[in-house]
């Protein structure tokens, strides 16, 4: 009789930019454009206190290699164990190849399959989704789910109510076929008619940029909107888990305001004391949020093998979903 096949994981990894921009560094920029701001004003909204800025030379592909990397030492495999690679990115290095096969090649292996997902800050939920799919099914073994992003090039620092929520950065893990069980339930969804409330509506054509190339959003809309999928999409995964909230011993949800993370929180009855927490390091750095700060549980030693967790995110499309996992 075949034995069960089940994705877990087993390594995280994750890469920050040098360069770690404080809300006051960011204010004193600002102000050269006339625009006034404050770190009482951003943290008071949003929980940010710094974020990290890519170098002019730093692509997502850059930083999802590093992160990619620490998760294959974190896991005991080299790149040439890989046999599939998914990048969750908005950002990509360009229109095409995808930023997954530049991944590929910079660490030196080739020939297995190598795609990105858009699905802007439930990337890295989507990307980890089809992972645990191609697993189950047997069209990979060894995965590698990356999510990195370089939001700082799409900001538009003309507008301090978006400008100072983005940053970053890189996280990654690998996915493995394994008897036991790791990944429990997969839930997504999305609603395109939410598009208009978080957009970068650019497009190149003939050469020039047509539209608006930096991100839009209507931050109350996006808010009263987060909460009410993520409480909705976290009960579904539990619901077909056969599990219920208090079986929850992290959750490790989208970093993109920590008023939406209590609140998500407070729906699930979890005290604080179990949510992950880096957007105040990190600010909202997209598909890379939930592997960063995942990534972050682990290695500082809060989230634990063994332990149960959920992760959850929401994002422009409007797109959201959960993953719920053993470690």
């Amino acid at each position: 009789m075949d034995t069960q096949r089940y994705a877990r994981i087993t390594g995280t990894g994750s890469c920050l930019p040098t360069r770690r921009v404080t809300n006051a560094e960011l204010a004193a920029e600002l102000a050269q454009r006339g625009l006034e701001t404050s770190d009482d004003w951003i943290v008071e909204r949003t929980g940010i206190r710094a974020r990290h800025f890519a170098a002019a030379d730093q692509s997502s592909s850059d930083l999802g290699v590093s992160a990619a990397r620490h998760a294959l030492e974190a896991a005991g495999r080299l790149p040439e164990d890989v046999d599939l690679i998914i990048v969750a990115t908005s950002t990509p290095d360009m229109v095409f190849p995808s930023t997954a096969t530049i991944v590929q090649h910079k660490l030196g292996i080739a020939g297995c399959p190598a795609f990105d997902v858009q699905a802007v800050c439930s990337g890295f939920v989507y990307a980890l989704t089809v992972a645990d799919a191609m697993i189950r099914t047997g069209a990979a073994n060894c995965a590698l789910v990356i999510g990195a992003e370089v939001f700082s090039r799409i900001l538009d620092f003309n507008d301090r109510t978006t400008c100072v929520l983005f940053g970053d950065g890189a996280g990654a893990v690998v996915l493995e076929s394994s008897s036991e069980t790791g990944l429990l339930a997969c839930k997504l969804h999305a609603d395109g008619k939410h598009r208009e409330i978080l957009q970068v509506p650019g497009t190149v054509s003939g050469g020039q940029v047509l539209g608006d190339p930096l991100l839009k959003m209507d931050g109350q809309a996006v808010f009263k909107l987060a909460v009410g999928v993520l409480d909705e999409v976290a009960r579904e995964a539990l619901e077909a888990a056969g599990r219920t909230p208090a079986d929850i011993d992290w959750l490790v949800p989208h970093q993109a305001n920590i008023r939406i993370m209590q609140g998500t929180a407070r729906k699930l009855k979890l005290p604080t004391e179990r949510v992950v927490v880096t957007v105040h390091e990190h600010g909202n750095t997209s598909a890379a949020s939930i592997p960063l700060a995942l990534d972050h549980g682990v290695r500082s030693g809060q989230v634990k093998k063994g332990q149960t967790v959920l992760l959850e995110g929401v994002g422009g499309g409007f797109t959201w979903g959960a993953v719920l996992l053993e470690l």
